[in-house]
């Protein structure tokens, strides 16, 4: 099966683990839902930095994180804000044994796949799908909040860009 879970998306009663601490309901990523073992591609040419597990009840299990640097236009709820020139990509949800060659500083180019998706019981708990995220601030620990506090939207929405803006316009 083929999804699409929306950035900026309002998500009531779906974050029950103890990693959302109740109150943290609000997607800043894009979720593709596919079946397990899909390719990842990159959209562009970049290097890796960091190969984590994120392994907390409900968080991204594998998951990969890349740094590129091309200008990329920054939309927060209305016109052009900025534009950027790096940026760091994170990809979760992802199979361990597509992403574990992988070591920090390894680039790669356009169309490359990155990694594959993973399956229930390494990927966080979820359906298949990857969690695409992007941040105009460096990832520390080989993560990111991919949902947060609705009080902390237009902050998130600031660090956090739309990622069609990589993936295109899926919805």
């Amino acid at each position: 099966m083929y999804s699409v879970g929306r950035y900026d998306e309002r998500r009531p009663g779906m974050y029950t683990t103890a990693l959302f601490e109740g109150k943290r309901d609000h997607h800043v990523g894009l979720d593709l839902g596919a079946p397990v073992n899909t390719p990842v591609h990159a959209f562009a040419s970049g290097t890796v930095v960091e190969v984590a597990v994120n392994d907390e009840d409900g968080s991204y299990g594998p998951t990969l994180i890349t740094k590129h640097h091309l200008p990329l236009p920054i939309h927060v709820g209305g016109p052009l804000a900025e534009e950027t020139s790096e940026f760091w990509v994170l990809y979760g949800h992802l199979s361990w044994d597509s992403i574990a060659h992988w070591k920090k500083g390894d680039s790669f180019d356009a169309g490359a796949v990155l990694a594959r998706l993973g399956h229930e019981g390494e990927n966080g708990g979820w359906p298949p799908h990857v969690h695409v995220q992007l941040s105009v601030d460096e990832p520390v620990g080989g993560d990111l909040p991919g949902v947060v506090c609705s009080e902390d939207r237009a902050v998130a929405l600031a660090k956090f860009p739309d990622p069609r803006l990589i993936c295109g316009p899926l919805y």
